[in-house]
C-alpha cells in the first residue's frame, strides 16, 4: 500500500466505476472513497465519510432489512478490517440524526495483499445502491397485502408458495401458514383450468399464464370458479409467478339468475292470453311474437320477425304509428292507448295498446301488449245508439229497464267526481224529470218555465257532472241512488198575455 504508483493506478481503475468503492487501511483509517461512493453516503467528500471506522460507525446506522441493528463487530467496515469475506450483505444505512433509512446498500468485501506475503496490504468495500430495487419491492408487496382480489406467489424453483395476500385466503379458507408451507399442485391453484396443459407447460418456462376459468378447492369442502392468470417476476432476487385470481362465482349465480328469469319470462309471455311482441328501441324491429300475436294478426313468424311494425303495416294510419314510434323514442311508455291495427288480410283491429321498455341481454327493448277491443267496441256501439233509440220515446218503456241499461253503461258511481251536492236545487229537478224519461217540452211544462230555460239547465248539468248525452246522465243518477222520486210536482201552467 506504500506503494504510490500502484496506488494511483488503483484509483484511476477504479474511479470511474458505477460502483462505490472505498478503500480501508489495515490500520482502521479510511484511505479514499470514489465519487460513487460519496455519493451512496450523501456526503461531497471523504472527510465527511469518516477518517476512520469509529467515525464511519458514528456518522451512520445501519440494520438489517428486517429492522434489526447492526452490533459494531457486524457493520460490513468492521468485519472487512476483520478480515472476514462476505458477499452481498444487504443494509438499510440512515445517516445520523435522521429517524428513517435514506438508502439500501448491497456490499461485498475485498482484500489486496502485498506482493512479497499474504499480509493485506488494502482493504476494500465495494458497494452497490440498490434503493430502487427494494423500494419498488417493497411498494409491491405493501401493495401485494391491501389488494383485495385474490393472489399468490410461488417460488419458480420448487413451486412453493412464499407470498399469499388476505384475498385469497377469504376466498378459500385456508390458513396463511398452511398456505405456505404447499405448493402449487398442493393446492392446485390449476385444477380443472381450460387449458391446464398449458398452463403447467408456461408455469415450467416461468413463462406468463395466460386468462383461463379453474376451479378451486376450497378449505372447507367444495370449489369456487375462478379465472386464474400467472405473471413471472422476480422477489428479493428470485424468479417467482405472480397467480392472480378472479372471483367468478358472483358474476355465475348472476348469470343463473338471468337465465332463470329469462326462461320464466320466456314461458309467460309465450303463454299469455294477450298479444305480445317484443322489439328494438332503436328502429322498432320485433324480434320475437308470441301465439297471441300470431292469432290476432294472422301472420307467420318469419312474415314479421326481423321486420318493423311500420313495414309491415301493422297500423292502421302513418298519423297513428309516427305519433306511437314518437313517443317510445322519447323513452315515453304508452299505458292503455287506444289504437286501431291491421290484421294480415287488411281487417282492422281496434286495441288497447301497453309498452314497457325492457333489457334483453345488452340491447334496451320494447315490450309491446295489444289487447283486442274489437268486439266490445262494437257491442257499446251498438248499445248506446239502442239506448238512445229507446231515450227519443220513453213513455211506454218500463223504468225498471232503463235502469238497468242506464247501469250497463256507467254501474258505479265515481266518488272522487262532482256529486249531487253541486246541483242546484232547480237543476235537480231538471235532471229528476230527465231519469222519469221526460223530454225538455214536457220539462218546461211541468216545471212552467220557457223551452230555452230548460235547455240552458241540461246545458249546465251536463257541464257540471260530465257527460254529453240524456243517456249519461240518467246513468249518472243512477249511479248515485237518484231516481228524482218526489223531487218535483207538477206546476201550474203560466198564463199567457191574451
Amino acid at each position: 500500500m506504500r506503494d504510490t504508483v500502484d496506488l494511483r493506478h488503483l484509483r484511476q481503475i477504479i474511479c470511474g466505476l458505477d460502483e462505490g468503492v472505498i478503500l480501508i487501511d489495515p490500520d482502521q483509517s479510511l484511505l479514499w472513497a470514489n465519487d460513487a461512493a460519496l455519493e451512496m453516503h450523501g456526503v461531497a467528500g471523504l472527510a465527511e465519510l469518516g477518517a476512520t471506522v469509529d467515525e464511519y460507525r458514528s456518522r451512520f446506522q445501519l440494520r438489517y432489512r428486517n429492522n434489526h441493528r447492526l452490533k459494531a463487530d457486524d457493520y460490513p467496515i468492521d468485519r472487512v478490517v476483520a478480515g472476514d469475506a462476505f458477499s452481498e450483505v444487504v443494509v438499510e444505512v440512515t445517516a445520523a440524526g435522521d429517524d428513517n433509512p435514506r438508502w439500501v446498500h448491497q456490499v461485498r468485501s475485498l482484500v489486496l495483499n502485498d506482493a512479497d506475503d499474504d499480509a493485506p496490504a488494502c482493504l476494500v468495500l465495494i458497494i452497490q445502491d440498490v434503493s430502487a430495487r427494494y423500494e419498488a419491492e417493497d411498494r409491491f408487496e405493501q401493495s401485494f397485502d391491501a389488494n383485495p382480489a385474490p393472489a399468490l406467489v410461488c417460488r419458480l424453483s420448487d413451486l412453493r408458495f412464499v407470498k399469499v395476500n388476505q384475498g385469497f385466503l377469504d376466498m378459500t379458507g385456508h390458513d396463511r401458514d398452511d398456505v405456505l408451507r404447499r405448493t402449487v399442485y398442493d393446492i392446485d391453484v390449476l385444477r380443472d383450468a381450460t387449458d391446464r396443459d398449458l398452463a403447467k407447460e408456461r408455469l415450467s418456462e416461468g413463462r406468463t399464464i395466460p386468462q383461463m376459468e379453474a376451479e378451486l378447492k376450497l378449505s372447507g369442502g367444495g370449489t369456487r370458479l375462478v379465472i386464474v392468470a400467472g405473471q413471472p417476476i422476480d422477489l428479493h432476487e428470485q424468479a417467482c409467478m405472480l397467480f392472480t385470481f378472479a372471483d367468478l362465482e358472483p358474476r355465475k349465480t348472476a348469470e343463473q339468475a338471468l337465465r332463470h328469469s329469462e326462461e320464466r319470462f320466456t314461458r309467460t309471455f309465450q303463454m299469455a292470453p294477450v298479444a305480445m311482441a317484443v322489439g328494438a328501441r332503436d328502429g322498432h324491429v320485433l324480434c320475437e311474437v308470441n301465439e297471441s300475436f300470431l292469432r290476432m294478426t294472422g301472420f307467420a313468424v318469419d312474415e314479421i320477425v326481423g321486420r318493423s311494425l311500420g313495414d309491415v303495416k301493422l297500423w292502421d294510419d302513418a298519423p297513428t304509428r309516427r305519433w306511437i314510434e314518437a313517443a317510445i323514442d322519447t323513452g315515453n311508455d304508452l299505458r292503455g292507448h287506444e289504437a286501431r291495427i291491421q290484421a294480415r288480410d287488411g281487417t282492422p283491429i281496434d286495441c288497447v295498446v301497453s309498452t314497457e321498455s325492457i333489457r334483453l341481454g345488452d340491447d334496451d327493448c320494447v315490450l309491446w301488449a295489444f289487447q283486442d277491443i274489437t268486439r266490445r267496441k262494437a257491442t257499446e256501439f251498438e248499445l248506446v245508439e239502442a239506448i238512445e233509440a229507446v231515450m227519443k220515446d220513453t213513455s211506454w218503456f218500463s223504468r225498471s229497464i232503463m235502469d238497468k241499461l242506464a247501469r250497463l253503461r256507467a254501474p258505479q258511481a265515481d266518488n272522487d267526481g262532482p256529486g249531487l251536492d253541486d246541483l242546484t236545487i232547480r237543476e235537480r229537478e231538471v235532471l229528476a224529470l230527465i231519469c222519469r224519461g221526460c223530454d225538455d217540452k214536457t220539462i218546461a211544462r211541468t216545471l212552467n218555465v220557457a223551452s230555452n230555460t230548460v235547455r240552458n239547465h241540461v246545458a249546465r248539468i251536463y257541464s257540471k257532472i260530465g257527460v254529453n248525452r240524456r243517456i249519461a246522465a240518467v246513468a249518472w243518477a243512477r249511479a248515485r241512488g237518484f231516481d228524482g222520486s218526489g223531487v218535483v210536482a207538477e206546476r201550474p201552467r203560466r198564463e199567457t198575455a191574451a
